[in-house]
């Protein structure tokens, strides 16, 4: 098995490739499909998968958040530069998001209305969610004082904390939705927090903080519990009865959704607990599979198509939505039946694989060059290439 089929990125990628897949079967179908296509219940379930990638990569940044944290712990950092770290690389992400949405507009210019540019889409999330992280693992750290990295009453107080923090997210997010919304706030504040957008009410196509976080701070608390010593000894173990946990977690959502409603409105797809619930659990058994299917499955062996892209989700999210809904869209839009929809998808998933491919080259030519020009008079130190 390969080193890093081995490792915790092995599976983390792998998952996180699978989301990418079942994200470009979503956007292929939806922007290509016909009106009367989009009638079958082909579509109908080719959209419910994709209800799985967005918590699915805020759920893994969550996981590798505290891989990084724990990482930075052990090179001896101090907690108020690993914390500000984790906030600039959460505010660069942000960033990202802003620029994203600056190219679709120009790309779309005139037709795209300039509240498109405010519009908030899981790139932004991700960077609300880990500048959100970094704030409630410092206080965290301050309380512990000077305990060793890694040290189980460190582990275990970040990951409570984060539990803690989703459980909350996911409980207020029908209120927040509904009769505690911040209508004092301007609306495209407003949409980071309820998903309002200009629309006068909460949108169910964009990712606010409420319920949208609460994933990633689920991965936060997974992470930080895999990161303890004796759960590290026990890996295989703990992630297959993590499995079983997604099991009962779907399975107590669905159970407590037949039950009576406490709040006075709630939307079940968007705000419900018990949704999130059943979401949480559909994460963990797909996290668990994937730690399988990577350690003793063909996932392990060779060459990953899945690992490859997880590798490099950023771009080929940022790609792919360009060929698909976008002014070089590589098919006519709403005007395909399923089989051509279906070759589209096909040919946008060997490209994507392809740019990940020559992305994951081109990293690897770079540090060759920064080795060339550290060997030679006057270079410049490797390590700049890691920045």
């Amino acid at each position: 098995m390969a080193n890093l089929n081995s490792s915790r990125l092995g599976y983390i990628d792998w998952m996180r490739g699978v989301a990418c897949v079942l994200m470009f079967q979503t956007h292929c179908y939806d922007a290509w499909l016909s009106p009367l296509a989009k009638k079958s219940p082909f579509f109908i379930r080719s959209q419910l998968l994709g209800t799985l990638p967005a918590p699915s990569f805020l759920f893994l940044a969550g996981i590798s958040f505290a891989f990084a944290s724990d990482r930075s712990e052990k090179s001896g950092r101090a907690a108020k530069e690993i914390t500000l770290s984790a906030i600039r690389r959460g505010s660069e992400i942000l960033a990202l998001g802003f620029l994203f949405r600056v190219q679709e507009y120009l790309i779309s210019f005139p037709w795209a209305p300039w509240t498109d540019l405010f519009r908030v889409d899981i790139l932004n999330t991700i960077g609300v969610a880990m500048m959100m992280m970094a704030g409630v693992c410092w206080p965290c750290r301050m309380f512990l004082g000077r305990a060793a990295p890694g040290a189980a009453p460190s582990l275990w107080l970040r990951a409570g904390a984060a539990l803690g923090v989703a459980l909350l997210i996911s409980l207020l997010t029908p209120l927040v939705w509904t009769v505690w919304r911040p209508t004092w706030l301007p609306w495209p504040i407003e949409s980071y927090v309820d998903g309002v957008h200009n629309l006068g009410k909460p949108q169910g196509w964009l990712f606010p903080i409420f319920p949208w976080t609460g994933f990633a701070f689920i991965g936060l608390a997974l992470g930080f519990l895999l990161l303890w010593a004796r759960v590290r000894r026990i890996e295989a173990l703990t992630l297959r009865l993590a499995g079983g946990m997604g099991i009962l977690l779907i399975t107590a959502g669905r159970w407590l959704d037949k039950g009576p409603q406490v709040y006075p409105l709630s939307d079940f797809w968007h705000t419900s607990p018990n949704f999130f619930l059943i979401r949480v659990g559909i994460l963990l058994l797909v996290l668990s599979t994937s730690y399988l299917w990577c350690r003793w499955g063909a996932g392990g062996r060779g060459f990953s198509p899945l690992i490859q892209l997880g590798q490099t989700s950023l771009l080929v999210y940022w790609v792919h939505i360009e060929l698909v809904y976008g002014r070089f869209s590589i098919l006519r839009k709403q005007a395909m039946g399923i089989g051509g929809a279906s070759l589209g998808l096909l040919t946008i998933f060997l490209a994507m694989l392809l740019l990940s491919l020559a992305r994951t080259r081109l990293r690897g030519r770079a540090v060759k060059v920064w080795s060339w020009a550290h060997m030679s008079p006057g270079g410049i130190r490797i390590e700049r290439a890691g920045q």
